[in-house]
């Protein structure tokens, strides 16, 4: 039997979730406001699912996305060299998000890398955790971060740091895009 790529990993562990919950397709839609045809085709990996619908996904099941998406990756080691960092694309917003230091068994941070492509924007519904600890860190480009009603634009060099409770944004400079570094911990 063919080896699974990263996609299928995350079909796979998706629909796992799902049914250790016990939730039929309905259940997790009226969860997560996506429909019930695209949360099934997500667990068919039919269709790739955003960055929004993922956190949407995450937040159903109290997941931060580096711990779903660490769960299909190969086993963790103490060194993670570059080539082996697990690389996510979501071509719709532009958004490449690297973990470098991905979720761990022992360890609460995580580190993450994070393009966004000219004026590309994420929404997010809700955290997946109440609470999560985050730190920008913008190295280039330009990025406007909004949590809750609070909004703030950073300039290379700058780190913005919160606690993650409602809904959130991050929108990347018209032309020059958006490249940072992402601190995550648990609560």
């Amino acid at each position: 039997m063919p080896e699974l790529n990263t996609e299928q990993r995350l079909a796979v562990r998706l629909a796992e979730l799902r049914l250790q919950r016990g939730w039929s397709l309905d259940e997790l839609s009226v969860a997560t406001g996506i429909s019930r045809a695209t949360l099934s085709r997500i667990e068919r990996s039919e269709t790739s699912p955003t960055a929004a619908l993922l956190n949407r996904l995450c937040a159903a099941y109290g997941l931060t996305m580096s711990r779903l998406l660490s769960e299909v990756e190969e086993a963790s080691s103490l060194l993670v060299p570059y080539d082996q960092q697990p690389v996510w694309h979501d071509a719709s917003s532009g958004f490449i998000r690297r973990n470098v230091s991905p979720p761990a068994l022992h360890f609460r941070c995580e580190l993450v890398e994070g393009k966004l492509r000219p004026g590309a924007r994420i929404d997010y519904d809700a955290p997946p955790i109440q609470g999560l600890e985050q730190h920008i860190l913008l190295q280039a480009g330009g990025l406007t971060v909004s949590v809750a009603e609070q909004q703030w634009t950073l300039k290379p060099g700058d780190c913005l740091r919160f606690h993650l409770t409602g809904k959130s944004a991050f929108e990347a400079h018209l032309t020059e895009g958006a490249h940072y570094l992402l601190a995550v911990a648990k609560p």
